[in-house]
């Protein structure tokens, strides 16, 4: 048998529960996978709470490493022993043990280990495709980011000036905001309500090309309106509520501004962006230009304590739950 963390229905964290599962076989095009960390994301809070569905019973997570036991017919390029991790789906992450297509397994290189890359996977390729493909960040430019001191934030803040960005990091407190500085933030922004004014003031009046905004519904409206003419607002996440319909005659009249509502899923889709998403991802952390911050850890058993803690806003960088 199998342990593993399911819901049967949605709400809060007590609706998750540590259950026996029977361990999987593999089938065609499938590992079996043994878990040595699996990932932390807001995402899974998404599906426990209902927000995104999926059918019932479900087990939670989307990330995970681990260390291949067994591959299925039609398998030739992953071999038991072989160090792995993925993300972004689907869902399973939250056990001992699972099965999962070996096209969405990524080999790890010698220098990551297996804690390190369940921190870095979803939340590292979701700040590769934002930074290098949803808007390509290019020298020079002054970009906003939201959530800074979070597991995506301090990976984009310090990619970000990795690239020759500035970043002007928008957190909830001051120790946030220090954590978002030493990660590469050059300006830091308290509270959402006078962003505005403090992008106006930092940019000399320019504004920005682009807002990374992974709130939702409470920055909405100000990040909008730091965007300069022909901007881009990327929505990535719902952490304070999904955004509600809005007039789309804001945007020509904010000065022709671009929305888009991006996902990991649609970016890594192919193998072979997956796997170009991912190189490029452990190349800046084996150089050093990203470092990966496991600033909370929890026993696999108890992620009810760990998803209460980041719904509220108790931790920093990234979690990894541990089987």
């Amino acid at each position: 048998m199998t342990k593993a963390i399911r819901i049967h229905a949605t709400g809060g964290p007590d609706v998750m529960q540590w259950e026996d599962v029977p361990t999987p076989e593999p089938g065609p095009g499938e590992v079996l996978l043994r878990h040595g960390a699996v990932g932390l994301n807001y995402i899974d809070v998404y599906f426990r709470t209902g927000l995104y569905k999926t059918a019932l019973p479900a087990t939670l997570g989307m990330e995970a490493a681990g260390t291949v036991l067994a591959v299925g017919d039609g398998v030739s390029d992953l071999a038991p022993g072989d160090r792995v991790a993925y993300a972004g789906g689907p869902l399973g992450g939250y056990a001992t043990e699972r099965t999962i297509a070996a096209d969405r397994l990524v080999k790890l290189p010698d220098g990551i280990d297996l804690t390190t890359a369940a921190a870095m996977m979803l939340q590292g390729l979701t700040a590769q495709y934002l930074l290098r493909r949803t808007h390509r960040v290019q020298p020079g430019e002054t970009v906003v980011v939201h959530a800074a001191a979070g597991g995506v934030g301090l990976i984009m803040c310090q990619w970000a000036k990795h690239l020759g960005a500035t970043v002007i990091g928008v957190v909830s407190t001051e120790a946030k905001a220090e954590l978002a500085r030493a990660h590469g933030a050059a300006h830091v922004v308290i509270g959402h309500a006078d962003l505005p004014a403090e992008v106006k003031r930092i940019t000399g009046g320019a504004m920005v090309p682009v807002v990374y905004d992974s709130v939702g519904r409470d920055t909405f409206m100000p990040s909008l309106d730091c965007l300069a003419p022909l901007g881009l607002m990327v929505s990535f996440g719902n952490a304070s509520g999904p955004v509600p319909p809005f007039d789309l005659g804001i945007l020509s009249a904010k000065g022709s501004l671009f929305v888009t509502r991006p996902t990991l899923a649609t970016y890594t889709a192919r193998r072979a962006d997956l796997l170009a998403a991912a190189k490029d991802l452990f190349d800046v952390v084996l150089a050093g230009a990203v470092s990966i911050r496991v600033n909370q850890t929890f026993p696999l058993k108890d992620a009810a304590a760990a998803h209460a803690a980041l719904e509220a806003r108790q931790t920093t960088g990234s979690t990894v739950l541990v089987p």
